[in-house]
């Protein structure tokens, strides 16, 4: 089951991916603020009693307290190969594929279905995986 950290301090939006995920067989963490989001995924990282390492993190651009894009550079700089869906209720997405440290995030203009996240989370799977995997596929 692939673990999945969830990144938004809307808890509206964090149930509804919860939800929708869940059905699909993945493992949810959500994380309210930045810092929890970093906390979480440090954690995971350093193998501590919190959890395991996360498959996947879906993360709010605009988050209070801090960037998203902030976190999303974070995660990169500790494991560049991992896959990353950014959601914005703004239109402006445009600009994360243009940060050469954010490239291949998958965007995600909010709101959405449950059939664009889960494409959008196999996208995300996809730019990051290897390009053997890519052609096997």
């Amino acid at each position: 089951m692939a673990r999945v950290l969830v990144v938004d301090d809307q808890s509206d939006v964090r149930a509804m991916i919860a939800i929708v995920l869940r059905v699909n067989h993945f493992e949810i963490v959500e994380a309210a603020s930045a810092a929890e989001g970093i906390k979480a995924f440090e954690a995971a990282k350093e193998g501590t009693k919190e959890g395991t390492k996360f498959d996947l993190a879906i993360v709010d651009i605009f988050l209070q307290g801090k960037s998203g894009l902030d976190v999303i550079s974070m995660m990169r700089d500790r494991q560049p190969d991992f896959p990353i869906v950014a959601i914005s209720g703004m239109t402006a997405l445009d600009f994360v594929a243009e940060a050469p440290d954010l490239s291949n995030v998958v965007c995600l203009q909010k709101p959405f279905r449950p059939n664009d996240l889960m494409r959008a989370i196999e996208n995300a799977r996809q730019a990051v995986a290897p390009v053997a995997v890519r052609v096997a596929v």
